[in-house]
């Protein structure tokens, strides 16, 4: 039975709330490790993961601590001033890859790919002058819902409602080089994709693939641009997603695990492109303030610590072995495993929304990529109990 708590929440958000996302009937009410209670005390085991955000998990007691620290010491005062956390935080960031030089933070995945956009326009403009403009994405793409991010965003319900959008956009097949290479041409400032898709339905890109991107990049003089935003902070096994195919970009966009469910966005950059960026050409009120940045600080450190990393693998492997069991006994039912680490997915013969709202129904919360796939995103903290679990739960979603 429902109470009345439970009830007014569903009334306050249907009243009030702006109804663009379709929500199960039920209020979760708070975190715990891998598990979400709602307001009737049922538990949930938590494959969703805040959509790849809550990286460790929920009440985690080091970063509670230091948004009660830094809250009480300084949570904003605008990018007009300096702060240690933003900057100690960037160069944790620019210290992670030697293609980085300079960070720009924002609020969002979204901003952090619009900002991406700016940058690689101005650059091109910098460098060449006017006319070099066109960017390249991808059948399969998602980069965000704002207009700019919308614009190299290839799913065509999220975009036709909102058109004409950002000109001056091209898309090509995802792991097809020679489409890659048809696409481009001398006006072509910038590529953008992911290293694994998320909304695309988990593809991975090949590293050929990826390789034959930053030699077409080159040979056009047009930035590649990585959008790890779902994929990157050892959400694959290793901190960024593209590392294996050892390709590196001249831009990338992370978001989503770095500020441990606080919002942040970062644009992470060569010191060339840096270079053609100057002051006024970007900004924003709220991106890289004192609270978020000190708990992206904790977040950061503990997910790239190689230890933890290690151990993401490592459980990586047993949720693999456990999916290539249930793929071999759902044969009927599961087409294709798809994704590295702990972004997986598993394309259905038939609906992944039926799918996905069976396992609600048992106690397990998994996403969708698409019509056809499940999206399994856990908490990096995860363990084989957990595996186990889901494995259990699915293996009943799936009859």
């Amino acid at each position: 039975m429902t109470t009345e708590r439970t009830a007014a929440a569903v009334r306050a958000d249907r009243d009030y709330i702006l109804q663009t996302y379709v929500k199960p009937p039920f209020v979760i009410e708070r975190g715990e490790g891998v598990y979400l209670f709602d307001t009737e005390g049922r538990r949930y085991l938590d494959f969703v993961s805040g959509i790849a955000v809550n990286a460790l998990g929920y009440g985690d007691a080091e970063v509670i601590a230091t948004i009660a620290e830094q809250a009480a010491r300084l949570m904003h005062v605008s990018n007009l001033y300096l702060t240690a956390p933003a900057g100690e935080l960037a160069r944790m960031l620019v210290a992670s890859h030697s293609a980085f030089h300079r960070v720009f933070f924002a609020n969002s995945g979204a901003e952090a790919v619009e900002g991406a956009i700016k940058f690689a326009r101005r650059y091109a403009r910098d460098r060449v002058g006017e006319g070099k403009t066109a960017i390249v994405a991808f059948d399969g793409s998602f980069h965000g819902r704002t207009m700019g991010a919308l614009a190299v965003t290839a799913r065509e319900k999220y975009r036709e409602p909102f058109m004409p959008l950002m000109p001056g956009v091209r898309f090509a097949r995802f792991n097809d080089s020679a489409s890659l290479e048809a696409t481009m041409g001398s006006d072509v400032c910038a590529v953008i994709l992911e290293p694994v898709q998320g909304e695309g339905g988990l593809r991975v890109a090949d590293s050929a693939f990826l390789r034959a991107a930053r030699a077409l990049c080159d040979h056009y003089g047009a930035l590649l641009i990585f959008d790890e935003i779902q994929c990157g902070m050892g959400r694959t096994g290793t901190l960024w997603a593209h590392e294996p195919s050892g390709v590196s970009p001249d831009i990338m966009t992370i978001a989503k695990p770095l500020g441990g469910g606080l919002p942040i966005g970062a644009v992470l950059m060569s010191q060339a492109v840096a270079d053609a960026i100057h002051v006024g050409d970007h900004g924003t009120t709220f991106g890289g303030n004192p609270l978020v940045t000190a708990v992206a600080g904790v977040v950061y450190r503990r997910v790239s610590d190689p230890a933890f990393l290690a151990r993401v693998r490592e459980i990586s492997g047993y949720l693999d072995e456990a999916l290539h069991d249930l793929a071999a006994e759902r044969a009927d039912t599961i087409i294709e495993l798809r994704g590295r680490g702990l972004m997986r997915g598993l394309r259905l013969t038939g609906s992944a929304s039926a799918a996905r709202d069976a396992a609600q129904e048992r106690g397990l919360l998994v996403a969708t990529a698409g019509e056809d796939v499940l999206r399994l995103l856990p908490p990096l903290i995860i363990e084989p109990r957990h595996v186990d679990d889901s494995i259990a739960i699915l293996r009943q979603a799936l009859k």
